[in-house]
């Protein structure tokens, strides 16, 4: 029925890597997103004024 040659695969193959690593970076983007403005680092010190979060 199907025959899958090595010139498929190797047509193939990149792209569906390039797709699997494209899902996979939005996927930690956003949960990233989930840690923006929370993180100690990039706290303000006491005594400033309030800022509104980023988002």
């Amino acid at each position: 029925m199907f025959a899958f040659e090595k010139r498929y695969l190797v047509c193939v193959l990149p792209f569906i890597g390039f797709a699997i690593g494209a899902f996979l970076d939005r996927k930690e983007t956003e949960r990233m997103v989930l840690f923006r403005d929370k993180s100690a680092l990039y706290a303000r010190p006491d005594g400033s004024m309030p800022k509104t979060p980023s988002w």
